[in-house]
C-alpha cells in the first residue's frame, strides 16, 4: 500500500526538511508527501525545484495550494475542497495543463474561501457550511472543538458562492 508522508509541523512539532523528504522518497512504498508547512519556505522551494521522480508533493495548506501548484506540486489534500470540489479540481487541472493565467485566477478566487473556512479551528467552519447546505446531517464537532459561529459559517458560504462563480 503506498504511503503519503504528512509534513505538518504545526500539528506534529517536527518539520521534515527537503533533504529528509528526498531520503524518504527513496524508500519503497513512499508515494509522496502532504506538504503543509504554513507557507512557502526554503525547504518547499528546494523540494519543488527538483522533486524526486515518482514522489508526489501535495499541497496541504489550503491557502497556499495555488502557489504550491505553481511551483510544481502534483495536487493537494485540501479540506476546503469538501465545499468547493469542482473549483479545486479545476485549479489543479489548470496548473497541471500549464494554464498559468487560469490557475492564478482560480487561486485568487479560492484563497479567500480557504481563509474563511479556517477562520476557526478546522473542521468547525467546514462542517458548519456542509451542514447549512444540507450535505451532512450535523455540524457537531468533538471536544475540545466547538461548533463554528454563525458569522463564520455565513462568511464562508458567501465565499463558496464567489469561488463557484464562472470566470
Amino acid at each position: 500500500m503506498p504511503v503519503i508522508v504528512y509534513n505538518v509541523p504545526y500539528r506534529t512539532g517536527v518539520s521534515l526538511g527537503w533533504q529528509i523528504l528526498r531520503q524518504l522518497a527513496e524508500l519503497p512504498g513512499i508515494a509522496g508527501v502532504k506538504h503543509a508547512v504554513g507557507g512557502i519556505d526554503q525547504d518547499t522551494v528546494m523540494l519543488l525545484a527538483d522533486p524526486p521522480e515518482g514522489f508526489a508533493v501535495l499541497a496541504g495548506d489550503d491557502l497556499f495550494a495555488a502557489p504550491l501548484l505553481a511551483l510544481g506540486a502534483a495536487g493537494g489534500i485540501l479540506a476546503s475542497a469538501h465545499v468547493a470540489t469542482g473549483s479545486f479540481a479545476k485549479l489543479i487541472a489548470a496548473w497541471r495543463a500549464g494554464a498559468a493565467a487560469e490557475g492564478r485566477e482560480l487561486g485568487n478566487r479560492l484563497a479567500p474561501l480557504a481563509a474563511a473556512l479556517f477562520a476557526e479551528p478546522n473542521p468547525a467552519v467546514i462542517k458548519g457550511v456542509l451542514h447549512a447546505e444540507g450535505k451532512i446531517p450535523s455540524a457537531r464537532v468533538r471536544l475540545p472543538l466547538l461548533p463554528a459561529s454563525p458569522g463564520s459559517v455565513a462568511t464562508a458560504r458567501d465565499q463558496v458562492r464567489m469561488a463557484d462563480k464562472p470566470s
